[in-house]
């Protein structure tokens, strides 16, 4: 009976300290996936001289899952940067996260 309860207890300290470790791994997938998206709009403009703006031309930078990450915790967002010729790329979060939320990343960093 007394192993039970320490397992428990020990269950008890584990288990949060799990999920919040889940959450800092899906983050980091999102800000490898920005940078992704990031490198082939840079290759994209080498090529054409304008960046990819809309979301409905993200297939033209050739991803490799279209606008979601590996694993589908984020969805693509691309937004024009106010007449500039640059771009925000925004990863909205596929799950629930409340320490961090969407995040975003435009052409200057």
């Amino acid at each position: 009976m007394i192993t039970v309860v320490v397992i428990g207890i020990l269950a008890s300290i584990a288990y949060p300290s799990y999920q919040e470790f889940v959450k800092r791994g899906n983050r980091t997938e999102g800000q490898a996936f920005l940078n992704e998206v990031a490198a082939r709009q840079e290759r994209y403009f080498a090529q054409n001289n304008e960046y990819i703006t809309s979301d409905e031309d993200i297939n033209k930078l050739n991803l490799k899952d279209g606008g979601t990450s590996e694993t589908g915790k984020y969805e693509l967002s691309i937004g024009e940067e106010d007449d500039d010729g640059g771009y925000t790329l925004t990863a909205e979060e596929q799950f629930n996260d409340d320490a961090c939320g969407n995040l975003t990343l435009n052409a200057v960093g």
